[in-house]
């Protein structure tokens, strides 16, 4: 069984309920009066704001209000009718004889707040009772708590314990004093003497601190009669200054004076600081004022603002600027443009947004135009700008939209007549539907009467616009034309490409076609290939033969042609041969000669000695490929006949003295492999017989290819030579001209 609620209090003061089994923070409804259980069941709630106001909340209609809800005003009345209710009388009574004991339900003082007993929480049991002994006669008796504590704390001021003592000492000194019982529990007396220290300590500190603010009043008043005391001071220096002052021995030792003078050191450079930076916004502000009357421009630069303002006679004149740094005055400087940039941003921003409205209300005004030109039939589908320029172009809406940014009139034109043809491609199913549903196929040769026609018959298409329909009908016509002519262009290319296919077999017959063969001659040898199948019809065919014949005539002519071209260009050669004059600049000719004089150089030198000094194999190699890089680049095999030609004549300009070097300079070599000049030319002279042979093979071919086309023989030709052996250093200028040719 439950037992009855009662009230309990923790340490910090806060009332809570338990009743054996359950503790909560809410009054129970049985202990409430008839007031708070209407505050109860009403749904305004009381609350405190941070400053400590109060302020009242419905939780049903979610308003809050300052004033006070007329529910709490009648609680407060009642309560106010009702008696004051009497304090119950003390479970702690003082007497001689009779015995005390602590209760379980807390006893608290009403006028402080402290339970005595017990620290206890919402969910903790109340403590079970016990009785303690029975005191002594002589030992003194209070009425509470509060009163046997202050009789103790009395009695340790009155015994002279200090702060700084450990309870074994205090013990000792009081244990012998009456009122050292006052306090039954040595926990409390241990209590009340840590609360007796720290009043001490307290009490102490304040008195400390009152006399510290006392003295520092009267150094710094003291300090401030110097006046050749500065900031900037040290106390080495001042020291002398204010040590006779009767303000400067009543501290305690140097170490608070010094203390009590860095102090004011320090409030006076903060009073400097703070006297500077007034001085220094002053200057800015004025200094803004100053670039405001230069007139500056959003784009002004700080070469240009620098020397303005230094030519300027305020800035100049004026002291108050002189606390300002070059630092200062550019960030004056940059916050003024960046002032200037925002008005600008803002101004530019205004016209713009000026401008877009104006541009929007010249749009509309033109579309309203449209429409308008639309109602009157002028805009259809299919309609052309240049049919609609003219009639709008002195209206006063189109000539404000020209030169405006955005869409332009001619895009919005398009627009309008993008609408109209949305509306006539419905129109447009609707005829497709038609045409399908009565199997009508449109050709390039139907006409808009037959087309017109054919539409009445359905009640879908019966009732649309002549225009309409002609305009549908212009395109459907349109897009039929152009898919047969497509058709054709297919067509047409799918036989030209069999005629190519039909030309190209007939090239590549075995035996070849000859211009003298004609078409029933060589019919019968294409007839069973697909190419010739492939065209339908023997007009083709033929055309394709016809074709082919003709290519093979132009090329015999250009082939004839291009014969006469050579012959005549060897005729020219030979000419220039004779006559000595060099068919082109020799550009390495002068490195030549350098290199000619060197050896003969090299010669003469080995002379005087009696050898012949060896040229490193990998020098020779160097040089030969240097000389053919730089030579390989002629056009030509004229070119290149005509290097072999002097090559072979530096070759026969040896010594005259040495009969042994008819052929070439000695190196060093002639008494290793015999007569290595000779074998040299032979091998010389053997690899341009062979160059010769291989070019007459080439030109023999081509011959026995152009015998083969004229009908004369289709039995190749034995080759014979074009040129004779001859001597290598004397041929003559036709010869090298027949050579460049094959």
């Amino acid at each position: 069984m439950d037992q009855p609620w009662k009230e309990y209090a923790t340490p910090d003061g806060r009332k809570y309920w338990h009743n054996g089994k359950t503790s909560t923070w809410t009054k129970p409804e049985a202990l409430m009066t008839p007031a708070e259980r209407a505050l109860a069941e009403s749904s305004w709630k009381e609350y405190t704001a941070e400053g400590g106001r109060k302020y009242w909340h419905d939780t049903q209609t979610k308003q809050t209000t300052w004033e006070m809800p007329q529910v709490f005003k009648d609680v407060q009345q009642a309560q106010a009718a009702e008696p004051p209710q009497r304090p119950p009388p003390p479970s702690f009574v003082a007497g001689g004889g009779s015995s005390f004991q602590y209760s379980a339900a807390p006893q608290r003082d009403e006028s402080r707040g402290y339970d005595r007993n017990q620290n206890i929480t919402p969910h903790e049991a109340p403590r079970q009772n016990f009785v303690m002994a029975e005191p002594a006669n002589d030992e003194p008796e209070y009425a509470t708590f509060e009163e046997a504590e202050a009789a103790f704390l009395k009695m340790l001021k009155r015994t002279g314990v200090q702060p700084n003592w450990n309870w074994q000492q205090v013990m000792k000194t009081t244990i012998t004093d009456p009122q050292y019982r006052a306090l039954k529990d040595p926990k409390e007396r241990k209590v009340a003497f840590d609360k007796f220290v720290a009043e001490a300590e307290a009490q102490d500190k304040e008195r400390e601190k009152e006399r510290m603010e006392k003295i520092r009043e009267d150094f710094t008043k003291m300090l401030k009669s110097h006046p050749e005391i500065k900031r900037y001071t040290r106390w080495k220096t001042a020291r002398p200054i204010i040590e006779g002052e009767t303000i400067f021995r009543s501290a305690r030792d140097d170490t608070e004076r010094r203390q009590l003078y860095e102090e004011y050191i320090i409030s006076l450079k903060k009073a400097n600081a703070e006297n500077e930076a007034a001085q220094r916004k002053a200057a800015l502000d004025e200094m803004t004022t100053v670039l405001s009357e230069l007139e500056l421009e959003p784009y002004s630069r700080w070469s240009d603002a620098q020397e303005m303002i230094n030519n300027n006679q305020r800035f100049d004149n004026d002291d108050k600027f002189r606390t300002l740094s070059k630092a200062d005055v550019l960030t004056a400087f940059q916050n003024h443009i960046k002032g200037l940039e925002r008005s600008f941003n803002d101004q530019r921003q205004s016209h713009k947004l000026q401008k877009a409205r104006r541009e929007r209300i010249n749009r509309d005004k033109y579309t309203s135009l449209l429409r308008d030109l639309k109602a009157a039939g002028k805009i259809k589908a299919g309609t052309r700008w240049m049919d609609v320029q003219p009639l709008i172009e002195d209206d006063e809406r189109y000539t404000a939209m020209l030169g405006q940014s955005g869409s332009t009139p001619l895009d919005l034109f398009w627009d309008a007549c993008e609408e109209e043809e949305r509306v006539l491609r419905k129109k447009r199913n609707e005829v497709l539907d038609v045409l399908d549903d009565l199997r009508f196929e449109m050709t390039s040769k139907t006409g808009f009467d037959e087309f017109e026609s054919t539409m009445q018959k359905d009640p879908r298409t019966s009732v649309m616009d002549t225009e309409d329909l002609k305009l549908i009908f212009n395109r459907l016509h349109e897009k039929v034309s152009r898919r047969e002519e497509e058709e054709k262009t297919r067509e047409e290319r799918r036989q030209r490409h069999a005629i190519d296919a039909l030309r190209s077999r007939l090239k590549r017959l075995d035996p070849p076609i000859r211009l003298t063969d004609t078409w029933e001659e060589v019919q019968p040898r294409i007839e069973k290939y697909h190419e010739y199948r492939a065209l339908e019809t023997d007009d083709l065919r033929r055309a394709a033969f016809d074709k082919f014949l003709r290519r093979l005539k132009e090329r015999e002519t250009e082939d004839r042609d291009q014969d006469g071209r050579r012959d005549r260009r060897d005729r020219e050669r030979s000419h220039r041969h004779r006559s000595g004059r060099s068919p082109e600049r020799d550009a390495y000719e002068a490195d030549r000669k350098k290199a000619q004089a060197a050896r003969e150089r090299q010669y003469r030198k080995a002379s005087s000695s009696g050898f012949s000094p060896r040229t490193p194999p990998l020098a020779r190699q160097d040089r030969d490929e240097h000389y053919d890089s730089r030579h390989s680049r002629r056009v030509g095999s004229y070119g290149r006949d005509l290097d072999v030609d002097r090559e072979r004549g530096y070759m026969n300009r040896a010594d005259p003295r040495d009969p042994g070097a008819a052929g070439e300079l000695d190196y060093g070599e002639s008494g290793m492999a015999g007569s290595t000049s000779s074998g040299r030319r032979r091998r010389e002279s053997e690899d341009v017989d062979g160059d010769v042979g291989r070019r007459e093979s080439k030109r023999m071919r081509k011959e026995r290819d152009r015998d083969v086309r004229d009908g004369r023989s289709r039995t190749p030709k034995e080759p014979t030579p074009a040129v004779e052996k001859i001597e290598e250093n004397y041929k003559s200028g036709s010869e090298e001209g027949e050579i460049e040719e094959a």
